[in-house]
C-alpha cells in the first residue's frame, strides 16, 4: 500500500496553470527546502505551478526532516533495509505523480521533475521506468542508482540535465559523468551537463540559471 505524500504548492504567477514542476528534496530535508525556488523561477515560468512533496519516511539523522530511503553509511541501516525503503518510495512517488496529473489535469509532457541529492536519485530511477515521459529531469547533486539495470528496465527517455558542484563532499562530482555515461549507454539522446565551479553540495546561481533555461525550453516557453 502506497503512502500519501504531503506536498506544498505555489500557484502560477499568471494565475493559469499549463505546466508543473515537482521538486524532490534531499535526505534529511523536506519539501519546503526546495519550494523556495518557486519565487525566482516562477517569474520566468509564469504559467507553471510548483509542487514539493515531503519524502515518506522520518529521517533518523534529522528529527524535523524526511528521507526517501535509509542510507546505511549515515544512519546505520542495512543494505537490505535501504533497498526495501527505496522500492517502497518508488511506489509512493509513482502514485504521487499519477495523482498529481489526474487532479491537476496535466499530461506527462507538461510536468518537469527537479531533484536534489537523494531526490535526484529518486528522479533518475523512477522517471525512466514510467509509461510516459515527463518533459524533463533537472538532476542536481545526485547519482544514478543501479546503473547496470537501466539498459534492461528503461521504458522512456526524458531529457536530463545533470548539475553538480565540483567541491561536493557529500556526493562526489564523479557521479555526474558516471550517470551521463550510463544514460547514454541506455539510449538517451538528450543528456546535458553543467559543473558548478567552486560549489559544494548545493545549488549555485549558475546551476539554477542553466536549469531555468532547460526548464523554459522543455516546458514550451523558449
Amino acid at each position: 500500500m502506497t503512502r500519501v505524500l504531503k506536498a506544498g504548492r505555489v500557484e502560477p504567477v499568471s494565475g493559469e496553470m499549463r505546466s508543473a514542476v515537482v521538486f524532490l528534496h534531499g535526505y534529511g530535508a523536506n519539501g519546503q527546502d526546495l519550494l523556495g525556488l518557486a519565487d525566482p523561477l516562477g517569474e520566468h515560468l509564469p504559467d507553471t505551478a510548483f509542487f514539493a512533496p515531503d519524502a515518506p519516511e522520518n529521517c533518523a539523522g534529522a528529527p524535523f526532516g524526511f528521507q526517501w530511503f535509509p542510507i546505511p553509511w549515515i544512519d546505520g541501516s542495512s543494505e537490505e533495509e535501504s533497498k526495501a525503503g527505496m522500492l517502497r518510495a518508488v511506489d509512493d512517488l509513482d502514485a504521487f505523480l499519477d495523482g498529481l496529473m489526474v487532479d491537476e489535469d496535466l499530461l506527462p509532457e507538461q510536468v518537469l521533475v527537479f531533484g536534489f541529492s537523494q531526490g535526484t536519485m529518486m528522479a533518475l530511477h523512477v522517471l525512466p521506468r514510467r509509461e510516459d515521459p515527463v518533459a524533463g529531469i533537472c538532476a542536481f547533486s545526485g547519482r544514478l542508482l543501479e546503473p547496470e539495470l537501466l539498459v534492461d528496465e528503461v521504458v522512456v527517455r526524458p531529457p536530463v540535465l545533470l548539475v553538480h558542484g565540483d567541491q561536493d563532499d557529500v556526493v562526489p562530482v564523479q557521479s555526474l559523468p558516471q550517470a551521463a555515461e550510463a544514460l547514454e549507454a541506455a539510449g538517451w539522446q538528450d543528456v546535458y551537463a553543467h559543473i558548478q565551479k567552486g560549489t559544494a553540495h548545493g545549488i549555485a546561481p549558475d546551476g539554477l540559471s542553466v536549469a531555468l533555461a532547460f526548464m523554459r525550453d522543455r516546458l514550451g516557453y523558449a
